[in-house]
């Protein structure tokens, strides 16, 4: 199992940026092979997938609400999964976790590890 850990989330006013990172360490087969998705979630309201980004980067996907505004990429030297989140809104606060996939596409959807999340607010 791939033990994954966020960072850079914090106090953002409307309209602006934020780049969170999850870094992976564990098994090196899987590391950089497995798909890794973004979710959120915000107090009283369930868990919400965002973003998923394939084990080769060939293939990244977005929830509707945020596509256009949030971008997910992959640097494979640092093992770390990045979501650059542009245009932020007061409805985007909530606490962002990363998961990892058991397989390479964002197509298989049971994940097998999940990090502890980072905290997004979202305020003026």
């Amino acid at each position: 199992q791939l033990q994954l850990v966020e960072s850079g989330g914090g106090l953002v006013q409307p309209g602006g940026s934020l780049r969170l990172s999850c870094a992976a360490t564990g098994h090196m087969s899987e590391v950089n092979h497995v798909a890794i998705a973004w979710f959120r979630q915000a107090p009283g309201k369930e868990r919400e997938w965002l973003s998923c980004i394939d084990g080769s980067s060939e293939s990244d996907k977005y929830l509707d609400s945020v596509k256009g505004r949030f971008t997910v990429s992959r640097d494979f030297a640092k093992s770390t999964v990045h979501l650059q989140m542009n245009s932020l809104k007061l409805e985007d606060t909530a606490i962002y976790l990363c998961a990892a996939s058991g397989a390479p596409s964002c197509s298989h959807t049971i994940f097998t590890s999940w990090g502890q999340g980072t905290q997004v607010t979202v305020s003026s």
